[in-house]
């Protein structure tokens, strides 16, 4: 499962009007016809689909719940992340 909230380089807690800036911003940082990297086609599909689903309430409810349980399905691997993250910012 990709993180959409990642895609468009927001946080969970992120609003609306932070959905839709950050789109924007990285729609047209990755556009096809504006982006030469070979990947930029990839790149805005997945920037679509996050703001496809965290645009639309029903869909960004879903997706945070599906988020949270995906989360306590396996605890140490999070905690494993969690941990590894931390010790890298020290």
């Amino acid at each position: 499962m990709s993180d959409h909230y990642a895609a468009l380089g927001l946080t969970p807690s992120a609003t609306g009007a932070d959905i839709k800036r950050a789109f924007r911003q990285r729609a047209a940082q990755y556009h096809p016809d504006r982006n030469p990297d070979p990947n930029a086609a990839a790149l805005f599909r997945r920037v679509q689909e996050a703001y496809d689903v965290l645009n639309d309430t029903d869909k960004r409810q879903l997706y945070d719940e599906n988020r949270r349980r995906n989360l306590l399905d396996d605890p140490l691997q999070t905690a494993q992340e969690i941990w590894q993250r931390y010790r890298a910012s020290l």
